[in-house]
């Protein structure tokens, strides 16, 4: 089927959106970490299920200790500190700005990269990054006393965002170096498909430990109890689970088997556009058209990472 790659790219966009307005709605009704710690422990019972199904055992195949460290401290930075962030944003300033600074997250791996990886930043994704910043400059701020530029978000909000953009970014690079030490010191064979929802299981486990020891110093267990006891809540967590870690992750791989993996990523980036409708229908979210600019052109600018 023609394009069907590029089908599955902007499917995985529009499973990301569903994610994000999900995400908002459960951290909103179960509060962040218990909505954080559910979804750790269904992709763990997910994945147990898929692994069970494909290669007749619950646990992932087993690896050597520096894949496992590299792949735990992935969960740690990318699911434990980047999620919370998230979460917490989405709470503060609401889905549709925390998917606009996501689009840092590309920043973040490639400054990343150049440091643990020794890939080289290439000018033109300088022009990419300036585009990105300069595509949530204009949704973020506006006029205030004086006519001085003045941000229109609680700083806060702003802060945890772009701390999840970081973190999602330095978490991407982390989880590859931790998955090239897994496929190296794989002992049994393993479909490639297969290789990110094994290593994303151990990823899991640190965040689910991690997000344990954060509820116990923080609040304590008394929100998680309430939480399992509220279906509505728990149904937000299992969608959120199947829209984002598991459909996302695996339609995501699916998608640059049948198209240019920079075309692939370009069409996943769409989610900051396509969020803009559902937030002001769900969330009541104002739609302006300087929000609107600021999204396409951050979008403009997550493209030119991949394509130039």
């Amino acid at each position: 089927m023609q394009y069907i790659g590029e089908l599955i790219s902007i499917g995985v966009a529009f499973s990301w959106t569903a994610t994000a307005l999900l995400s908002e709605f459960g951290s909103k009704r179960l509060g962040n970490l218990t909505l954080n710690l559910m979804r750790m422990v269904i992709t763990l019972v997910f994945s147990g299920i898929l692994f069970w199904v494909m290669t007749g055992s619950p646990l992932p195949a087993s690896a050597s200790n520096e894949a496992y460290m590299w792949m735990i401290l992935s969960g740690l930075v990318g699911y434990v500190i980047g999620d919370f962030c998230l979460f917490q944003c989405y709470i503060i300033i609401g889905s549709k700005f925390g998917q606009l600074f996501m689009t840092l997250a590309p920043i973040a791996a490639a400054i990343t990269a150049w440091f643990t990886l020794g890939q080289q930043i290439r000018p033109q994704a300088l022009l990419a990054m300036a585009v990105t910043l300069a595509g949530i400059a204009i949704s973020v701020l506006g006029r205030g006393d004086g006519h001085k530029l003045s941000l229109k978000l609680p700083l806060a909000g702003v802060l945890f965002a772009i701390g999840a953009a970081v973190c999602q970014g330095v978490g991407l690079v982390l989880s590859k170096i931790g998955m090239n030490h897994y496929e190296a010191s794989l002992t049994t064979d393993l479909a490639g498909w297969m290789l990110p929802f094994h290593a994303n299981f151990f990823r899991c486990v640190a965040g689910t430990l991690g997000f344990t020891i954060l509820m116990a110093l923080r609040e304590g267990f008394a929100p998680l109890r309430k939480g399992v006891t509220d279906r509505k809540g728990v149904t937000v967590a299992v969608l959120t689970t199947i829209f984002g870690p598991f459909f996302g992750v695996g339609a995501s791989l699916l998608a640059v088997q049948y198209t240019a993996a920079g075309i692939a990523s370009t069409l996943m980036a769409l989610t900051p556009i396509i969020i803009i409708l559902p937030a002001y229908w769900l969330f009541k979210q104002p739609i302006t058209a300087k929000s609107i600019l600021g999204a396409f052109i951050s979008v403009i600018g997550v493209s030119l990472f991949f394509l130039l």
